[in-house]
């Protein structure tokens, strides 16, 4: 029988909550590496098996954590021992990055790079894992400051794709609120040459060869923030998302704006219609319906909960401007949580089910596309990341 699997990164810990196709009854295990901030975990299209995390602390700095088991058990690709202070899983450390220059060749900190100037370039964290659609063992990772990295042999090591930092444009890219982080990665499935980014606060970017050269893909979008509205960089993109049939089609999620590009992100439009604020982190498709599309409302960039603390989540069926509010089963007052930006995910089961993490702890399902929600756990510690792997 299929089986559903939703991967949780939290502030203290990851979590994996496990169900049969029907999607009413749940296994909770957990928390793996409690204490440390898990920025997301995501699982191979190819492997089910296989699952890969970001593990950040500010000791240690960061580690990339690999299952071959579906989780039961963890291992940390590479060379080294962990500090003798911290108890990890069993398994070997990886360092994240190495120096590159041949004068040394000494392994750096987790978080640091060597650029070709031979000086280290530090950053803090992983914020996104994108594994490959054919390749178990190619993994592209986002980091911040922003930076996109890849591994070709499971996290043991790798290298930076320095066309995109060494664009033209870098030196005018600014940290959003939450940093300058990398944290959207979309890999074409049917031309895995052709990859989308996003940064905040710099925008979104394309590149058509594998990651050698870029471009900015932010013609039509306006931000009224920054000294040029409608700069070619500079707009904080919270969220891209698109649907496997259709890869040229991809919708955002702005720091103000729901937008919409039929050409690849060589021109966006706005699509915010009737929602009762268009600022939001989170935008998904369904698995199945490539013009259905959900985000959630936040009421402003300094009022991180949702519109008059009701709970919402809201769909367009045409990828428009009409939306409608999905309410069954969530909380309709009093409720003041957030939904960042990698915490909704979406299964591939025939009754599509959406799923989505709030910084009170809870996680939320639908197993009908968003007309009823339960809360399938509760008094999680913020929710960072939700994940699913649909397993038949």
């Amino acid at each position: 029988m299929s089986k559903v699997r939703v991967l949780v990164g939290t502030r203290k810990g990851a979590f994996i909550l496990t169900s049969d196709g029907n999607r009413k009854k749940w296994n909770i295990s957990g928390p793996y590496f409690g204490g440390w901030e898990i920025y997301h975990m995501k699982g191979s299209p190819v492997d089910p098996d296989r699952i890969y995390a970001s593990q950040v602390s500010g000791w240690f700095g960061q580690i990339i954590q690999r299952s071959n088991d579906g989780g039961k058990s963890w291992g940390i690709p590479g060379g080294e021992k962990m500090p003798d202070s911290y108890d990890p899983p069993a398994g070997e450390s990886n360092k994240f990055a190495y120096d590159i220059s041949s004068e040394t060749g000494k392994p750096l900190t987790t978080h640091q790079w060597y650029d070709g100037s031979q000086k280290p370039w530090e950053f803090k964290r992983v914020w996104h894992l994108e594994p490959s659609h054919s390749d178990p063992d190619l993994v592209y990772a986002g980091v911040e400051d922003a930076a996109l990295f890849k591994t070709q042999n499971g996290g043991k090591s790798w290298e930076e794709l320095s066309g995109l930092r060494g664009h033209v444009s870098g030196p005018k890219w600014q940290p959003g609120a939450g940093g300058m982080c990398l944290h959207t990665i979309l890999v074409d499935p049917k031309n895995p040459k052709r990859i989308y980014v996003a940064i905040s606060a710099a925008g979104a970017f394309r590149t058509d060869d594998g990651g050698e050269t870029w471009k900015p893909i932010n013609r039509g979008l306006k931000s009224e923030y920054i000294p040029d509205p409608v700069a070619e960089v500079g707009h904080c993109v919270h969220r891209i998302a698109l649907h496997p049939s259709r890869p040229d089609v991809l919708f955002m999620q702005k720091h103000w704006d729901v937008m919409r590009s039929d050409n690849a992100g060589d021109l966006w439009r706005e699509i915010s219609g009737n929602l009762p604020s268009d600022f939001g982190f989170v935008i998904d498709v369904h698995a199945h319906e490539p013009e259905t599309i959900y985000v959630i409302p936040i009421k402003s960039d300094g009022e991180h909960y949702p519109p008059d603390g009701k709970l919402r989540v809201y769909r367009s069926r045409k990828g428009e401007n009409e939306w409608e509010a999905l309410t069954k089963g969530l909380p309709q007052s009093n409720c003041y949580v957030n939904v960042l930006r990698d915490a909704m995910a979406i299964d591939s089961m025939e009754s599509c089910g959406i799923y989505f993490g709030t910084t009170g702890g809870q996680v939320y399902c639908s197993a009908d596309s968003g007309d009823s929600w339960n809360a399938i756990v509760r008094d999680l510690p913020a929710v960072l990341s939700v994940e699913v792997q649909t397993i038949f």
